[in-house]
């Protein structure tokens, strides 16, 4: 598949690969290779220009964007936590959004706290509360809050320090190993040597 911005920008030129279930694929790249659009043309935030993304056999484009996007984790670059909701709420945004009763979407976004490594006296807070590896573990537990088949990771310890870069990596290994095994993770990084745990591949 290929995708080029209407200003010409080529941001993926001509990229073909099988992510195969059941595994841990990391794509390798400088900064601009163009790994976050790739991520982005798998959940519809961005449609290429040319070519067709499969999954399980089913094109995405045949798929309604918005019903896409809720069905398929996604952990950001900077966490992308909503301000103005506190950890627990922000960790339930998209159950809710597909008609969790608002009980159990808080105990369950409670126990995605306990998977990630966080303690529960946060939930109450609000991001700007929160250090930015703890902001971390909440963007990977709002990712998980669907139970997703596929799990996309952006950099989701970018911003953090590398220093402790290895603490919210180390809670997030255990959360998708600790929730069900048929999921597909995706998560791009810019360099090899902070590939905290090894993938089962990784295209660079």
């Amino acid at each position: 598949m290929t995708k080029e911005f209407p200003d010409g920008t080529l941001a993926v030129d001509d990229f073909s690969l099988t992510l195969p279930s059941h595994r841990t694929t990391v794509l390798v790249g400088s900064s601009g290779s163009g790994k976050t659009t790739l991520l982005r043309m798998i959940n519809r935030m961005v449609d290429p220009t040319s070519g067709t993304i499969e999954i399980d056999g089913v094109s995405v484009a045949s798929l309604e964007p918005v019903k896409l996007r809720r069905s398929i984790g996604y952990v950001m670059q900077n966490s992308g936590l909503l301000p103005h909701r506190t950890v627990v709420d922000n960790v339930a945004t998209v159950p809710l959004l597909r008609g969790v009763p608002r009980r159990k979407a808080r105990a369950d976004a409670l126990d995605l706290l306990d998977t990630v490594g966080l303690d529960r006296s946060i939930a109450d807070r609000y991001p700007s509360q929160l250090s930015g590896g703890q902001q971390q573990r909440v963007g990977v537990a709002r990712g998980l809050a669907v139970d997703p088949n596929i799990l996309l990771m952006d950099e989701p310890f970018g911003a953090v320090d590398p220093i402790v870069r290895a603490e919210p990596a180390a809670g997030a290994h255990p959360a998708a190993a600790r929730t069900r095994q048929d999921r597909r993770l995706r998560d791009p990084r810019h360099r090899r040597g902070l590939l905290a745990r090894r993938p089962d591949r990784h295209p660079a």
